[in-house]
């Protein structure tokens, strides 16, 4: 089973029923005891706790015999299509209705599905154009756009010397449209896709160290926040691309992802087992540190919730956490499927992505190393 390696990295049919899957505690995390005496009042702010009542919805199973790792998913602007992508080079499409609507213990079928010439690493959707294209960078170093509708590609960018792109994102900024891709050449590009990809900018954060993570301000500022092999992760002004605004230096292994909770506060991953809140209006001061899952080779997925102050990440134990912004330990784990079609337990969950769009209902879509998809959902409890 191939999988989406951080080792690689250089630095220069699963469920019988989809009734008893999910539990929120796990034999895998042990949970910490809370001690407490008759005569002292213990103040319940402090203890994590889980606001969502999250339940598995829906399963999509893998239809491929091969090996199907996901590696991205992204909800497109309406937060009513599901796009996937990773090792089979197919970009699967489903409509989130009709996957909390079906009947099926397993669905297979997908709204769409394009064919790509390479493995795929991300995924996102241009902002401009209402979920009609979608950008995904690959294993071969290209981004191309794809019609969703047509499923044609419409454009292609070729500029990282055929080094693996492990991350891009788009951003509208002052009207204008940018795009932005990391690779294993050590670079962050950033480009305009309305002018036949024409370069704006180039910077090299980690002295050549692969680029794992991008990711524009989704606010609209003009914040780039950038994951690196060096262990570090970088802020960067947009408007001028020389020197990082801040430099985040917490981690002891490779930042493997780097996301805005807001214009402020970004959260990063790595493979040294933890995750870090980052308040970047002070410096590089380091908020709280989030551990509970397990993360020390493999792209497990980081995403977090703006309007519910959630942070989920993927684990190499095969299960998902979730952490509240709050507090340091997971508030609710969940693992994924019972029977391994490998007949190991090599499996993980390798993606993972909240939707954004609601503030009273929560959804959280997983996928594994296996190609399989959950999807998660609930109101506050």
């Amino acid at each position: 089973m191939e999988a989406l390696f951080c080792s690689e990295i250089p630095n220069n049919n699963i469920r019988s029923s989809i009734n008893d899957l999910c539990y929120s505690s796990s034999s895998s995390y042990t949970w910490p005891t809370i001690m407490t005496s008759s005569s002292t009042v213990m103040n319940t702010d402090n203890i994590p706790r889980c606001d969502w009542d999250l339940s598995l919805s829906a399963v999509v199973s893998s239809a491929s015999t091969g090996s199907d790792a996901i590696g991205t998913i992204e909800f497109d602007p309406s937060g009513e299509i599901i796009a996937t992508g990773g090792i089979a080079r197919k970009i699967r499409t489903y409509r989130l209705s009709s996957l909390l609507r079906s009947r099926d213990d397993h669905v297979t079928a997908s709204e769409s599905c394009i064919c790509t010439p390479a493995k795929l690493s991300s995924l996102r959707w241009r902002p401009d154009l209402s979920g009609r294209v979608i950008g995904s960078g690959d294993y071969d170093g290209v981004v191309t756009e794809y019609d969703v509708e047509k499923q044609v590609p419409v454009f292609e960018r070729d500029e990282h010397g055929g080094r693996r792109i492990w991350s891009m994102d788009y951003t509208l900024h002052n009207g204008s449209l940018i795009g932005a891709s990391g690779s294993d050449d050590g670079t962050v590009q950033m480009w305009d896709p309305r002018n036949g990809g024409s370069l704006e900018g180039t910077v090299r954060p980690g002295g050549g160290a692969a680029i794992c993570s991008v990711e524009f301000d989704p606010f609209g500022g003009s914040s780039l926040a950038v994951g690196c092999a060096d262990r570090n992760a970088y802020v960067y002004d947009i408007r001028r691309l020389v020197d990082p605004l801040i430099v985040l230096d917490g981690h002891t292994k490779t930042v493997t992802y780097a996301r805005f909770m807001n214009s402020h506060t970004i959260v990063t991953g790595s493979t040294d087992g933890s995750l870090k809140q980052w308040d970047i209006n002070n410096g590089r001061r380091v908020v709280r540190t989030y551990r509970g899952h397990v993360n020390s080779r493999n792209f497990v997925g980081l995403s977090v919730w703006r309007h519910g102050g959630l942070v989920v990440s993927g684990s190499e134990n095969n299960q998902v956490f979730v952490y509240d912004k709050r507090w340091e330990e997971p508030v609710w784990v969940c693992e994924l499927g019972q029977t391994d079609r490998f007949g190991s337990d090599r499996r993980f969950v390798s993606s993972v992505c909240l939707r954004q769009v609601d503030e009273d209902w929560c959804t959280l879509v997983a996928g594994g190393s296996d190609g399989v998809l959950e999807i998660f959902s609930g109101i506050r409890s």
